[in-house]
């Protein structure tokens, strides 16, 4: 191995960034299809940093050391205009002194001080009440676009890439378990390792590393958690790594699709039809296989074959700068255009105005909204029950992508109406300025929001 920092990959995006990161770092425990595809031999050793597909495909959860996962994120946001990074407020393996919130059917809400979890009742003793106190530990970390909340446990953890170390759990009876006890390291006291399956073709020096710096996590946390004061307010009381979110828009999937085709066949929108359904992205390994495919992304086929189609219900899945994520609504695909678009209609529940319309919105009021594959915008138009056009509402947003059950994008404040009189006005560049300043949008993104609202505000 070199001096470089390692970096572990897995799920849909992992040959795009084996072939991304490989320059600056050493790609190890690379999986049989990778080690083929790149005709290379990668260490089964300790990772610095791990790059892991979230379960919805929108992006990646990055983790491990601190530094080393601030430099991959900066690489990654370097792939496009709408790649976003948010750090993770509650990584994998991080202890929180949490208060339970709120207890439901199957578990509790807990307050960790800046986010909450979710606890099952099956992982804690005895009977949960809101205003108990846990120590907790995050057993699975969530993405902020998500509206799970991360999953919490009640025992001790170190995760780690070959071996995890379990506090008082039970040891490990596997054949790479009984090749650990020649190692010259012992799991730290009160502490059994549990071995992954990428372990079973490490070297010997590998597993002693990879349970030396285990060690070491396992005594940093058990320090933390017996100098942490337990008359403290919910909080954080260790996380053994760093994590943050890298969620992918359209053009950086499309940019990651030219990493790929350096290294394997890969279909124009690869990582955009992959990123739609599981059942699209057997699809496209199957069309790999067959041919060379060559042109632009297949919108037709793979609307046809995946959706949406004329009277299917699709949300509108509105992502935020700050990573979280609104459904503005669900409406009726009423027209498909093969070329790429689809208009989706929604009928209006009476009370309020229509934002930045000054219009009030009545029941029975219809929302045509038309979207287009690629676009850096959206017009929705209202009108009354009779017809009357009550105004028009164009976001500026990051390229739009028409997935199966839901259009993606994340807004960018900065928005363009028309309202009833023919008035139009650009709104919200306050807002786009704010985001800016705290650091929500890069500047270059920033200005493409504002070109693209100069020139729909010029065209209405």
């Amino acid at each position: 191995m070199t001096d470089r920092d390692s970096v572990r990959v897995r799920g849909i995006y992992t040959t795009a960034l084996t072939e991304l990161l490989s320059e600056a770092y050493d790609v190890v425990q690379a999986s049989p299809p990778i080690r083929e595809r790149f005709d290379a031999d990668f260490d089964a050793a300790p990772a610095d940093v791990t790059l892991r597909t979230t379960d919805d495909r929108q992006g990646v959860g990055v983790s491990g050391e601190a530094e080393a996962v601030a430099d991959v994120c900066d690489r990654l946001s370097d792939l496009a205009l709408d790649t976003f990074v948010w750090e993770n407020p509650a990584p994998q393996g991080a202890v929180f002194q949490g208060v339970v919130e709120e207890t439901l059917g199957s578990g509790a809400v807990v307050d960790l001080g800046e986010t909450d979890g979710w606890l099952p009742y099956d992982r804690t003793e005895g009977y949960v009440e809101e205003g108990d106190t846990y120590r907790v530990q995050v057993a699975i970390p969530k993405p902020p676009w998500d509206d799970d909340r991360p999953s919490l446990a009640t025992d001790l953890r170190v995760p780690g890439g070959l071996v995890e170390l379990r506090r008082d759990g039970t040891p490990d009876r596997g054949e790479t378990a009984r090749m650990a006890d020649l190692l010259p390291v012992d799991p730290a006291e009160g502490w059994s390792p549990k071995w992954s399956r990428t372990a079973d073709d490490a070297s010997l020096d590998a597993m002693a590393d990879a349970l030396e710096a285990a060690n070491d996590r396992a005594e940093e946390l058990m320090s933390a958690v017996a100098d942490f004061d337990a008359d403290d307010a919910p909080g954080r009381i260790v996380a053994p790594e760093a994590g943050t979110w890298v969620w992918f828009g359209r053009e950086t999937r499309f940019a990651l699709d030219e990493h790929r085709r350096d290294v394997e066949t890969t279909m124009p929108g690869h990582h955009r039809v992959k990123a739609a359904t599981d059942r699209a992205s057997a699809a496209v390994d199957f069309a790999e296989a067959l041919c060379e495919p060559s042109g632009e992304f297949p919108f037709d086929v793979t609307t046809r074959q995946f959706g949406p189609q004329e009277g299917d219900t699709l949300a509108i899945s509105h992502g935020k700068p700050d990573g979280r994520n609104i459904v503005l609504g669900r409406g009726e695909v009423v027209d498909w255009d093969s070329e790429g678009s689809i208009t989706l209609e929604r009928e209006m529940t009476g009370g309020g105005t229509y934002d930045a319309l000054g219009v009030d919105r009545h029941a029975g009021d219809i929302a045509r909204t038309t979207f287009v594959e690629g676009r850096w915008w959206y017009a929705t138009v209202y009108k009354g029950e009779d017809g009357t056009r009550r105004g028009t509402y164009v976001n500026v947003c990051t390229p739009v992508e028409i997935f199966p059950h839901a259009v993606r994008y994340v807004d960018l404040h900065v928005d363009v109406v028309k309202g009833p009189d023919g008035e139009v006005r650009r709104v919200d560049d306050d807002e786009l300025d704010e985001a800016v300043e705290i650091g929500h949008i890069e500047e270059d993104l920033a200005d493409r929001a504002r070109t693209v609202a100069s020139s729909i505000e010029n065209a209405l």
